[in-house]
């Protein structure tokens, strides 16, 4: 097998990273897409809270089945076909959220689309590693902010739709259409690169790994609250108008959106310690204002808090993975992914059944305390 022959001047390298960024928004869109119109869903299927949490666990189900396979495969065929074939499936994938019927065709959609968000997930972060090599600079989370400003795109396009009665279908549809466009314009400048010699998919991380996956694993619990519940929250909790219910949610990925573009500086002054011990009292604190003050000024307070909170700790996570020094980075990010990931697979289903058994409002708490957790991990590990 030879390698990919290296990217040799400053254009590529531009062309590269214009790329990648490309992907990693339509990859943003297509979540966001599906986040804005659960509510929606809800309503329709006549879900109650906690049979909502118990369908949505579906979802991270087929995130974790998929792990697995995105770690072989792409020692197969390389990140960048990989990224090609997963993103133009999770787009197609979207449009079947739409036009489920029934809880069961529901749940199976999500599993599909699970699979392919993770298989996303990690081929464009390893595109993304490969052009931050070539900068020789921290640029991982300005990726992740085009993620979360297509994020925020996507959240404003879907109170749009929700305000004009269009379906879920029709607005899927139309987003299908938009990230194939993107798909095929920007594939031809990524980076092809099989990868000879990987050595086994399932490695056994160190303690630094561990550590780095159990701080994403807590902030992707807080991550998750937000994209699942936090049109709920507005609607049940807030008791925000309809035309209003998904502008908590669009305020969250406004701010983590713009805080992943000063992540990178951030951390290279303060260090990598300082700026997860800040993103997690961020997030704590965010939540807790929107628990205690349940109005819809106060709450999208809140949740703004909670966006500069999460939007740092996964790109600073996944950069230090890649960076270490006992596994290749690789076989290092996919294992950070799997601790991290597995916070979506628990955060939305046990959201939902506190909420069934108490309140939402007492789910968000415990969320807050992930927070917290955050904190506290990133304290005591050698970061």
């Amino acid at each position: 097998m030879i390698d990919a022959p290296a990217i040799p001047t400053s254009v590529s390298k531009k062309a590269l990273r214009i790329a990648v960024g490309a992907m990693f928004f339509m990859a943003g869109l297509s979540f966001s897409s599906w986040a804005s119109r659960i509510a929606t869903v809800q309503q329709d299927m006549g879900l109650s809270d906690a049979a909502l949490g118990a369908v949505l666990f579906s979802l991270p189900v087929g995130l974790m089945c998929s792990l697995p396979f995105s770690g072989w495969i792409i020692t197969k065929i390389g990140s960048r076909k990989l990224l090609i074939g997963a993103l133009l499936v999770y787009s197609v994938a979207l449009v079947t959220l739409g036009l489920a019927q029934n809880p069961f065709q529901l749940i199976i959609c999500l599993i599909c689309f699970g699979f392919s968000s993770n298989a996303v997930n990690i081929s464009v972060n390893t595109q993304a590693v490969a052009a931050e090599e070539l900068y020789q600079r921290p640029i991982l989370a300005s990726f992740h902010g085009l993620w979360s400003l297509a994020g925020f795109v996507g959240a404003g396009v879907g109170t749009f739709m929700i305000a004009n009665h269009v379906t879920p279908y029709l607005h899927f549809l139309l987003m299908m259409i938009v990230i194939m466009i993107g798909v095929i314009i920007a594939a031809r400048y990524l980076k092809d690169d099989k990868v000879a010699n990987a050595g086994p998919v399932f490695v056994m991380p160190d303690s630094s790994l561990i550590k780095l996956g159990v701080i994403a694993f807590c902030s992707m619990i807080c991550e998750g609250a937000m994209f699942d519940w936090s049109v709920i929250y507005f609607k049940k909790v807030v008791l925000a108008p309809t035309a209003l219910v998904g502008v908590g949610f669009t305020a969250f990925m406004l701010t983590m959106a713009a805080g992943r573009f000063f992540a990178d500086k951030f951390a290279h002054r303060y260090g990598l310690k300082r700026t997860l011990q800040v993103s997690g009292t961020l997030t704590a604190t965010g939540l807790l204002f929107a628990v205690v003050f349940p109005y819809i000024y106060t709450a999208i307070a809140g949740f703004l808090l909670v966006g500069v909170g999460v939007s740092s700790v996964v790109p600073m996570v996944f950069s230090a993975a890649g960076k270490s020094k006992t596994m290749q980075p690789g076989v290092a990010l996919a294992a950070v992914s799997t601790i991290g990931f597995l916070g979506f697979l628990v955060g939305p289903p046990i959201i939902g059944f506190i909420a069934g058994l108490a309140t939402l409002r007492a789910s968000f708490i415990l969320i807050a305390c992930m927070g917290v957790s955050v904190v506290v991990v990133s304290t005591k590990a050698k970061i």
